[in-house]
């Protein structure tokens, strides 16, 4: 963690400043030392090393000795008496002896009476400005004018799966062997060799729980169900249990147990969706009547966001006057869940949901279990988005998915990458959803999928996909003009053909590869956009933290044509020198050449594959 802190004080005292830092289970603060960086700017770098909370406070006060040897200094340049000069510094050091223990106080006395006896004046000015001595006195002398910056300031130390990871979302209905059969977790658990043979690390599965039957969509979200239509699996709840159940064609909570099991024992976290809302025929709805929002008629009130309506859902009224006792049961459901091992939770709507019971309930959570994570599922005002941030989400979904020219996707990235928002904000790229199909990705054809995928692979640490329909490029809207599926899977069980020969399989396997084996894709901080004199084109480099790893990505925009330009790297800041030849290894096709100077032809055909990725390095010497 880095804190700067322009500190500064009337005067021309030199001033000196630390930070004090904890952990939440540490009574006892550390500190480190903060350095100038200019006229007032001070920087430390602390590391924390447990995940959790961790509080920090800043002091500064004016550094008597230090300003003492800057004087002498200066005296001893202007050519200046020192003599008496040096006796002040003498006495410095007595008040600082009187606080320090024995054995040090001894020293600071030793060196006071040097520089105040006859021992030769270029000894004891020396001796006076040694920073041996001003550290010892550090330690112990009076912090005079000591100032205090404490607002309850605090740092949330996430597990490493918040800064990077790549998501599949499925839905387990629909991973039976069979076109007629309703997949179980046990089907699902057959899916994992698969999703572990891509590179993912986290599988995102939507509700899980009963489905309500009163007023249940029919396919294509049609008001009028059909025998044998399963419902919206976001309609949470019926007769046969709510929020802490399963739905039983799925299985039982001991199946669902054995698929996280499972997942963990092949390298995948299973993330659970967290919907907090309720379809007509849930238990809550006939047994908490008060935390439901009443029409005048006495009906509840159903979700809709107009023009759209969710006549199978009620959304909790989050302002009744019963709001504790229905804030403990939403937490009740979420320490359920980790009970049953789920550790990341996707949060459907928090934007619709009061902010402080975001803060209330995240915080609760993750004070008995900080290895949970949150991810944020709100398509609203970015400050709204960067406010559940800030209030504890890990992660959030962003509005990549419409950022499509290169203006707008590098003004988007160094919105929620590079600036200030960045010390709370971790984005999550996600090119398609269940809900979301893009008009890109609707018109682009295999290409546009291509393209979004190693736009989001590489853009970000953090990425998902709605699995098995961006494997195999579903493009089609349920009408022109709408972003919804045509027979989407959010109403319907499907069976998926995976095996077929025009699915991204092969590139998204290899851009997780390459995601798991190059540390400079696994941040965001270092992400730099570069000059390419063709708008179809976007050039971007990102490194590891110490700079050993830096990778060059260059994407063609244009899903359907051959797209060419001159590319210009900045060598120096890419931390390769001008003058000498480097080496580019291309990490997609395995090749690798010598280059040399900043300017290079690139060109790229999505016939042969829509980016070039580069892993650049300093050639040999010869």
């Amino acid at each position: 963690m880095r804190v700067e802190a322009d500190i500064f004080t009337d005067g021309t005292d030199q001033v000196a400043c630390r930070v004090l830092f904890r952990h939440e289970s540490e009574a006892a603060w550390r500190e480190a030392r903060m350095t100038p960086i200019g006229s007032t700017r001070f920087r430390a770098e602390v590391v924390l090393e447990e995940i959790g909370v961790d509080f920090y406070c800043v002091e500064a006060w004016i550094d008597r000795f230090r300003t003492w040897q800057r004087d002498l200094a200066r005296r001893h340049g202007a050519g200046h008496e020192l003599a008496v000069e040096l006796a002040v510094g003498a006495a410095l050091l007595r008040r600082v002896a009187e606080a320090a223990p024995a054995g040090e106080a001894e020293a600071l006395e030793r060196r006071a009476a040097f520089l105040a006896s006859d021992a030769e004046l270029s000894a004891r000015f020396t001796a006076g400005l040694d920073d041996a001595l001003a550290d010892l006195v550090d330690r112990w002398a009076p912090r005079h004018a000591l100032a205090v910056y404490d607002r309850g300031q605090r740092v949330v130390v996430d597990r490493a799966r918040a800064r990077f990871g790549a998501w599949y979302e499925l839905f387990p209905r629909s991973t039976a062997p069979k076109p007629s059969d309703h997949g179980t977790f046990e089907s699902t658990i057959a899916w994992l060799p698969h999703i572990a043979e891509l590179g993912f690390d986290v599988l995102y599965l939507p509700p899980i729980h009963p489905i309500g039957r009163t007023n249940r969509k029919g396919r294509n979200n049609s008001s009028t169900c059909e025998p044998g239509d399963p419902g919206s699996l976001w309609a949470v709840g019926s007769e046969e249990g709510g929020h802490k159940a399963v739905h039983p064609a799925l299985g039982t909570l001991a199946d669902f147990r054995r698929l996280v099991d499972a997942a963990q024992a092949s390298g995948i976290e299973i993330a659970l969706d967290l919907a907090l809302q309720c379809s007509p025929d849930h238990p809550y709805v006939r047994e908490h009547p008060r935390w439901f929002r009443h029409l005048p008629d006495g009906s509840v009130r159903f979700a809709e966001n107009p023009p759209k309506k969710y006549e199978d859902v009620y959304p909790f009224d989050m302002e009744t006057e019963d709001w504790h006792a229905l804030w403990l049961e939403m937490e009740s459901i979420v320490r359920f869940w980790v009970e049953q091992g789920v550790r990341i939770f996707r949060a459907d709507n928090p934007h619709t949901k009061p902010f402080s019971f975001w803060e209330w309930l995240i915080g609760r959570v993750k004070a008995d279990h900080p290895e949970v994570l949150f991810l944020s599922e709100a398509f609203t005002a970015p400050p709204a988005k960067y406010h559940l941030a800030k209030l504890g989400f890990s992660q959030s979904y962003t509005y990549f998915a419409w950022r499509n020219t290169k203006q707008e996707l590098t003004e988007y990235l160094q919105e929620i990458v590079l600036s200030a928002v960045k010390e709370h904000f971790r984005p999550n790229l996600w090119p398609n959803t269940p809900d979301i199909l893009s008009v890109y990705l609707q018109s682009g054809g295999p290409g546009a999928f291509a393209v979004r995928l190693v736009l989001a692979a590489t853009l970000s640490a953090s990425y998902g996909i709605y699995g098995p329909a961006y494997e195999l490029c579903l493009d089609k809207p349920l009408e022109p003009g709408s972003e919804e599926y045509l027979d989407s899977e959010k109403y319907e069980v499907k069976h998926w053909d995976l095996p077929d020969e025009s699915s991204l399989r092969g590139l998204i396997a290899q851009m997780n590869r390459v995601r798991r084996e190059n540390a400079a894709l696994q941040r965001n901080d270092t992400l730099r956009f570069h000059e390419v004199d063709n708008d179809q084109l976007i050039a971007y480099s990102k490194a590891s933290s110490d700079g050993a790893n830096v990778l060059l990505v260059v994407v063609n925009l244009d899903p359907r044509g051959a797209q060419a330009g001159r590319l210009r790297l900045p060598l120096r800041e890419l931390g390769l020198a001008p003058e000498a030849p480097f080496l580019a290894h291309d990490l997609l096709d395995g090749s690798s050449k010598a280059l040399r100077g900043e300017w290079h032809e690139v060109r790229l055909d999505p016939n042969v594959g829509p980016a070039l990725i580069w892993r650049l390095e300093a050639s040999p010497p010869v």
